[in-house]
């Protein structure tokens, strides 16, 4: 057993802040909550590798933050390979996975290469980059796994069978990860909001409004914020500071949690 040892210092790979000399990879980095989780790290001192199948928006913000880009389609099998992957993730302290789709449909249409593609996307992908940032976190005595999910990982909600499935599976996934890391000073969380402001919800208040039968303008009071103490989306700033607080060393003692951010949903 080794006891966690935070990355220490100012070096090439990171700014003055708590989280300097460290190394993180977000995916799904490029836009929404990757791009505001990247944005969080980036200001604490980490070098951000921002990670999108969106190979300009990925450059566009590791220039803003001064960071890195990986442009990865997370759907490539030969890209998440392990070689590929073993390159890529060298020397990668914290790990965020965030990337994700959604699909809207009743389960007797769902289409199956949607369902699929939504659990190789937001679950089996993860596992791979795990699996693969792993050995080197053993090594180096720390490491920071931070996983995405949202409400709908510990709640169920209709027309979503895909993605509600996906993020109950990474939620347990993120238990596992803590119990096997924690001996060697990796911590794996969840972070599980509610609807936040990203493309995704916007896209899906269309979709929502279709499956339902009523206009746009009323899915959010009746179907998104039904269950919400707090009637508003969460800010993908408030995500990102979340994760940047779990990436911290304040944070060391945290592991295998859930934190929901959901306007009190959860809390029903």
């Amino acid at each position: 057993m080794s006891e966690p040892r935070p990355p220490a210092g100012n070096d090439s790979t990171g700014g003055g802040g708590p989280l300097g000399g460290s190394r993180a990879v977000v995916t799904g980095g490029a836009s929404g909550i990757g791009a505001a989780a990247a944005r969080a790290l980036a200001a604490r001192g980490a070098h951000v590798v921002v990670a999108d199948v969106d190979a300009i928006g990925a450059a566009e913000l590791a220039a803003e933050i001064g960071g890195s880009s990986w442009a990865i389609d997370l759907l490539d099998a030969d890209a998440l390979g392990d070689r590929a992957l073993a390159e890529a993730l060298d020397g990668v302290d914290i790990l965020v996975n965030n990337a994700g789709i959604q699909r809207i449909s009743p389960i007797q249409d769902f289409d199956p290469r949607d369902f699929r593609r939504i659990i190789s996307l937001m679950l089996e992908a993860p596992f791979l980059l795990i699996r693969a940032a792993l050995p080197g976190m053993y090594q180096r005595g720390f490491g920071r796994i931070i996983n995405v999910s949202s409400v709908h990982g510990i709640r169920a909600s209709p027309f979503k069978a895909a993605y509600v499935s996906a993020k109950h599976g990474l939620e347990g996934l993120s238990k596992v990860t803590a119990l096997e890391g924690g001996p060697f000073g990796v911590t794996s969380n969840c972070v599980s909001p509610g609807y936040v402001r990203t493309p995704l919800v916007e896209k899906q208040i269309a979709e929502q409004a279709l499956a339902h039968g009523i206009p746009e303008s009323e899915v959010l009071e009746r179907v998104m914020l039904t269950e919400s103490a707090i009637k508003r989306l969460v800010e993908p700033e408030e995500v990102g500071s979340l994760v940047a607080w779990l990436a911290s060393r304040e944070a060391a003692m945290v592991t295998g949690a859930s934190y929901t951010m959901d306007g009190g949903w959860s809390a029903r």
